[in-house]
């Protein structure tokens, strides 16, 4: 058994709260925080409750609910917190290879899965401020020979775009799996053999891998760059995600630096064919580097804040469920009332999940290189972390700043 794990309650909370009260405003550094000065406007005004013991109890309780996980449930993983933009906890469970025994760090590099959507959903919304592209344009305009007609870029986002799977049309159709299949792959063979859609677009929501790999197709010809390139070169640089990048064989096979994905029984799951394809999936990171997309979410780094505001924004009930989705995020109401933005990712023996919660600036970001059903406990720790409040007791609000320059 092998536990790595940090609580935060350093002295750089000292000065501010002497103060009672802590705003991250644009002027002076802070080691952990990715805010540049230009960039810095939404704020969070931190009670004088939340004190550095209070932080490091948190820590403390967040380390008991993993440590049981891990225990009791196999849990093995990375794990980062915050609350109030502080990391108030990063902890590491277990093994990136089972058979070497090698250790898992905070630094380790997992495979995201689903949670690379929100990075596609990204590139979109990067491309459409810059003129590139509309969300309502018809994939025509990008992909002029797309066999199916009346799909939007906004429908891709949405997943209401009524396509097949292409992890199931490609097991039949794709003739040798020991040959890689690209997003371009994808394309020709919808437009060689047309698989059935599931239903007419628009028409409900329905989750879809297709989708977003045809998205990082329309980031392509939208900027005339490479998927990969794009994502480094406007994303992942920018943002100092120095351990984040898309699948290549080269850099998810240095074992001493990315966890390699397991199944049942702890059998290695090796990469095969559809890893290749993009957009769905197939981004690479670390749980210190999505803090700092987390922390980047609160900036215009990328995207102005009306911009990102449709990210986070309901398209609609995901059918039954009490939740919805925006572009590359589920939406979904807390035990506290909170209405937070989330995602996970299933794939190849990787089970990845991260939240924020806009009201207090928290997160709770998990990765883990297991996938033995340990993440379905991820509600308990919801319920930690936003317990059903009494009524009347509420937070403290979020507040506007103007920048600094």
């Amino acid at each position: 058994m092998v536990l790595v794990k940090s609580h935060f309650h350093s002295v750089r909370f000292f000065a501010a709260f002497l103060s009672g009260l802590l705003l991250f405003s644009c002027s002076g550094t802070r080691e952990d925080r990715l805010i540049a000065e230009e960039d810095c406007e939404l704020h969070i005004e931190v009670p004088q409750t939340f004190t550095p013991v209070i932080a490091s109890k948190l820590g403390t309780q967040v380390d008991s609910i993993f440590t049981r996980l891990h225990k009791k449930k196999g849990f093995n993983g990375t794990v980062l917190v915050t609350k109030y933009d502080q990391i108030v906890y990063k902890g590491a469970f277990g093994y990136s290879d089972f058979k070497t025994k090698d250790t898992l760090t905070t630094q380790t590099v997992f495979q995201l899965a689903s949670v690379s959507k929100q990075f596609t959903a990204m590139a979109i919304m990067m491309l459409k401020e810059r003129g590139k592209l509309n969300y309502d344009d018809s994939l025509q305009v990008y992909i002029p020979d797309f066999p199916y007609k009346g799909i939007t870029v906004r429908q891709l986002l949405t997943h209401r775009s009524g396509l097949p799977n292409y992890t199931y049309f490609s097991d039949e159709l794709w003739p040798d799996r020991k040959v890689d299949l690209s997003n371009d792959d994808v394309l020709s063979m919808m437009a060689v053999h047309k698989p059935n859609i599931y239903y007419q677009p628009d028409r409900t929501f329905s989750y879809s891998n297709t989708g977003y790999a045809l998205l990082a197709s329309v980031v392509e010809k939208a900027s005339g760059q490479p998927f990969a390139e794009f994502m480094r070169e406007h994303i992942f640089d920018p943002l100092k995600m120095h351990n984040t990048y898309t699948f290549q064989h080269e850099l998810v096979s240095q074992s001493d630096r990315v966890a390699s994905g397991h199944i049942g029984g702890r059998r290695k799951r090796l990469p095969d064919y559809q890893d290749t394809v993009l957009g769905d999936k197939g981004m690479y990171s670390t749980v210190e580097d999505l803090y700092k997309w987390d922390q980047a979410l609160y900036t215009q780094r990328l995207v102005s804040r009306q911009t990102l505001e449709e990210a986070f924004t309901p398209t609609g009930k995901l059918n039954k469920k009490k939740e919805s989705y925006g572009f590359g995020w589920r939406l979904k109401q807390v035990e506290s009332g909170d209405t937070v933005v989330y995602h996970g990712g299933l794939w190849h023996g990787f089970n990845t999940y991260i939240l924020r919660n806009p009201k207090d600036h928290s997160s709770i970001i998990v990765l883990s290189n297991l996938t033995n059903g340990s993440l379905n406990y991820m509600k308990d720790v919801r319920n930690f972390m936003y317990p059903a409040q009494p009524k009347g007791k509420g937070e403290k609000r979020q507040v506007q700043v103007a920048s600094a320059r």
